[in-house]
């Protein structure tokens, strides 16, 4: 059993939302005094305990936060005999196109729906929005809305790296990236990345296509998971915000979700 913070789905309301030509359930959570929104988009197998978890410590920290049910059952464990056909159909399904490169990916249209939908019954000046191992690079392609001005990249790991051109790929299609890349020279967008150093699902090599079109504007957190790391982790660490997290003051992966609250408030409060 993990040691990473977990939760189940009592304080969280559910209602189904439609944009982009999809309709999926989205359980929200407000703060005690209304808050900037946060798109938590959830890793695969779904709304886990720990994803629930990273939830709640967003709106302990004054954050309004909706997190669409794109996969899985929410609140169920995330490691369990069902999660293995929930993860092929997430490979087959048209929606996230698990394999292709260059291609924009039509759940992210229904992303910057929600985008805008929390927008409009939030504070703040834009919305941030999290995404996380098969979700990873959504969260840069909503970017392409104006209303999302901190897109958070936790090892993301589509397309899945079988060839070197899928390793490289940024994960949204280059007309996408262009969009981005110019909100960043003009309007000072900026992007947080996260990934463990031996990660082979989230590939070093799509961080180094990002760091070369977004410069600055990329901001990279790489916690090292090599042999003998001084933070314990082993050499398949891959979730950096929720299965790794400990509640311990100084941990790496703690510092590391620390660091994603800071950006957000940095971009997002008014």
């Amino acid at each position: 059993m993990s040691n990473a913070p977990r939760a189940d789905l009592t304080g969280w309301t559910c209602a189904p939302f439609t944009g982009g030509g999809y309709t999926h359930d989205v359980y929200r959570r407000d703060p005690d005094t209304p808050g900037p929104g946060v798109v938590l988009i959830p890793e695969m197998p779904g709304l886990t305990p720990e994803v629930l978890a990273l939830g709640n410590h967003l709106v302990d920290n004054g954050f309004t936060v909706a997190s669409p049910s794109l996969y899985g059952t929410p609140g169920a464990a995330s490691q369990r005999p069902g999660m293995v056909p929930v993860m092929v159909r997430g490979c087959v399904t048209k929606e996230f196109a698990a394999f292709a490169t260059d291609k924009k990916r039509p759940v992210t249209y229904f992303l910057r729906a929600l985008a805008r939908d929390l927008n409009e019954s939030t504070p703040g000046k834009g919305v941030g929005i999290i995404g996380q191992c098969w979700s990873g690079g959504f969260a840069l392609a909503a970017a392409v809305d104006d209303v999302v001005l901190a897109p958070v990249l936790s090892q993301p790991s589509l397309p899945i790296g079988l060839t070197a051109a899928q390793r490289r790929d940024p994960g949204l299609s280059e007309d996408e990236l262009t969009v981005v890349q110019r909100r960043a020279a003009e309007e000072g967008l900026c992007a947080l990345g996260l990934r463990f150093s031996e990660d082979r699902l989230s590939p070093g090599e799509r961080f180094q296509t990002l760091r070369d079109r977004l410069g600055d504007a990329f901001e990279v957190i790489e916690i090292d998971s090599r042999p003998g790391n001084s933070g314990g982790f082993g050499k398949m660490a891959h979730s950096v915000l929720t299965l790794e997290v400990r509640d311990v003051e100084g941990q790496q992966a703690y510092r590391a979700r620390e660091r994603v609250v800071q950006f957000l408030k940095e971009r997002l409060t008014v």
